[in-house]
């Protein structure tokens, strides 16, 4: 890792650590400690990140959306805190380039892995946090969240499915299993869905074509989960 990474870094997150200390720790993966003096990875920040990054996500939308039940708020803040979308803002701010990685891990392209830059991205936050306290941690997490928290709060409950289940399900570090059948003649075919969950299904649908019969088993079992029940 060099200054001029570390300095980029700073000035993607438009935040000048006074205890630059924080920062370089919290860009160490545990793949590193075997390789170095190194006796801590960012798993510790990153724990810390995690809960800044829900504060300041969950406040902001409280704030902006006063019209939206819990349940739209919650539905709005799973879609912008997962792996995915915090491994595409991680890229967007070329943090990858930062991270101390053991050479394994490098030899891997761990420094484009989603799982690792969203973690990394967390642990980030923690030391934003650490350095200059909530209102600092918070300002960058609107900075960069704000465009996706506004694109995802147009129509919450008018969203692809099938993408909301996928983003729904990271979180629990789970995929879904679609299976799909079809009935009737060539001319006006059925098809009926089923979307599981670790063998368990979880929601079914059915629709004219198998595009609109995932749909409805993803929302079903998005529903599902939602409430509760899976």
């Amino acid at each position: 890792m060099t200054d001029d990474a570390l300095g980029r870094l700073e000035e993607a997150l438009d935040h000048r650590f006074a205890d630059r200390s924080l920062l370089e720790q919290a860009l160490v993966h545990r793949s590193y400690l075997a390789e170095s003096d190194t006796v801590e990875s960012f798993e510790r920040m990153e724990f810390l990140g995690d809960a800044v990054l829900q504060l300041a996500v969950t406040r902001y939308l409280y704030d902006t959306f006063p019209e939206l039940p819990e349940g739209e708020l919650a539905k709005i803040r799973a879609a912008v805190v997962n792996e995915r979308v915090l491994a595409v803002i991680a890229r967007d701010m070329d943090l990858g380039r930062a991270l101390r990685l053991g050479h394994g891990e490098e030899l891997t392209g761990g420094r484009d892995k989603s799982s690792i830059l969203s973690d990394a991205i967390e642990s980030v936050l923690g030391a934003v946090y650490l350095d200059a306290g909530f209102r600092a941690a918070s300002q960058v997490v609107l900075a960069k969240w704000t465009p996706v928290i506004t694109e995802r709060a147009k129509a919450p409950g008018r969203r692809d499915y099938k993408t909301r289940l996928q983003e729904l399900l990271a979180q629990r570090g789970q995929t879904p299993r679609y299976d799909v059948s079809d009935s009737g003649p060539e001319h006006a075919k059925a098809f009926t869905a089923t979307v599981s969950i670790d063998g368990t299904v979880v929601g079914t649908g059915s629709g004219t074509s198998k595009k609109q019969a995932e749909q409805n088993a993803a929302q079903a079992a998005s529903e599902a989960i939602d409430a509760g029940t899976s």
